[in-house]
């Protein structure tokens, strides 16, 4: 897909065909359109805050931080990336990750995306001017880290990434194209790096698979980033079994892809069950985890979450923001240490 000049309402797109695209992959993804809405501010929170002027910006698009009141200088970040036709506050809110940064104490960078990139407010995790290192919406996404590092000394070797369906698909890109700023990733119902490419068709790769095996798969994350040897990000994967959006084949290719990036085998170290749902980890060479998954049994496309206060439990039901009695938020920040 070429890059041109496109009219004024709509400047990254290359004619009718590439907003068509665009508005049959929301479709895709979500059962409904129903409009981004904000998530309710939570009593004794900080306010987000829109962050303007943080580098070049090639991808256009918008950024917001959340930072709890007195947050120290030095700790973790994790940037968290909403879904089609979500927004960063009600994203961030509804799954939880705000919460958590109150009890925890650590900083959110969310991106949000604009109409004018993508009709939906889809990250164009399929289009590779946005998914090359150094262009795009990738680019961008970066900056923000390294504006957000700067202003808050941030402790840059603690810096996470996540995100929902294609801020899932997004939350890939970051991993294999910056895999140096990044400890670990969560990708909730999305799909493995250079997918849309591998299949030849964005909607291939969402309804059956990437079709490529292991090393394939691997070989296209050690491609977009050349001559990187490492360390490399680990991999935490949730997906539901009864998701018709993205086919949970998807999970399948993501935990080949990364135990290849990490040397590790397909046989799982772990199997056992978290809150009823099947759970394994792969661990690498030096036993650490390299890949984590989740098999959220019965659920369709949507972010885990557990409504209520204390324990395990974040989040706040919604459209795509799924009760099944497993905050996705929660386990991530736990795999990611986040907790201590």
């Amino acid at each position: 897909m070429t890059e041109t000049r496109a009219a004024p309402h709509d400047r990254r797109r290359t004619g009718p065909p590439v907003l068509a695209l665009a508005l049959l992959l929301v479709l895709a993804f979500l059962p409904g359109t129903s409009p981004a809405v904000a998530a309710p501010h939570r009593a004794g929170a900080a306010a987000l805050q829109e962050v303007t002027g943080f580098g070049t910006n090639p991808g256009q698009l918008r950024m917001f931080r959340y930072v709890p009141d007195g947050l120290a200088a030095g700790r973790p970040v994790v940037v968290v990336l909403h879904g089609c036709t979500q927004n960063a506050a009600g994203y961030g809110t509804g799954s939880g990750w705000t919460e958590l940064a109150d009890r925890w104490g650590f900083s959110l960078v969310l991106p949000q995306q604009q109409p004018v990139n993508n009709i939906s407010s889809c990250f164009n995790w399929f289009r590779t001017g946005d998914t090359t290192r150094g262009l795009g919406e990738a680019a961008s996404v970066a900056q923000m880290v390294d504006r957000h590092l700067a202003d808050l000394a941030g402790d840059s070797r603690r810096v996470y990434v996540t995100g929902l369906s294609a801020g899932g698909g997004m939350t890939s890109v970051m991993m294999a194209a910056y895999p140096e700023r990044f400890a670990a990733g969560g990708v909730v119902a999305g799909l493995p790096y250079g997918c849309a490419q591998a299949a030849a068709s964005p909607w291939v790769c969402m309804s059956s698979g990437g079709g490529l095996g292991p090393r394939q798969w691997g070989d296209r994350v050690r491609a977009a980033r050349p001559g990187y040897g490492g360390p490399w990000p680990t991999l935490t994967v949730l997906h539901g079994t009864a998701d018709q959006k993205v086919n949970p084949v998807n999970m399948t290719d993501l935990t080949e892809q990364w135990t290849d990036v990490h040397g590790a085998d397909l046989t799982a170290d772990v199997t056992d069950t978290v809150a009823g749902y099947p759970h394994q980890v792969f661990r690498g060479p030096g036993g650490a985890p390299a890949v984590e998954t989740y098999r959220v049994t019965g659920m369709g496309h949507g972010q885990p979450v557990d409504p209520g206060t204390g324990g395990e439990r974040c989040g706040t039901a919604g459209p795509h923001l799924l009760d099944v009695g497993l905050c996705a938020a929660h386990r991530l920040g736990r795999a990611w240490g986040l907790d201590t």
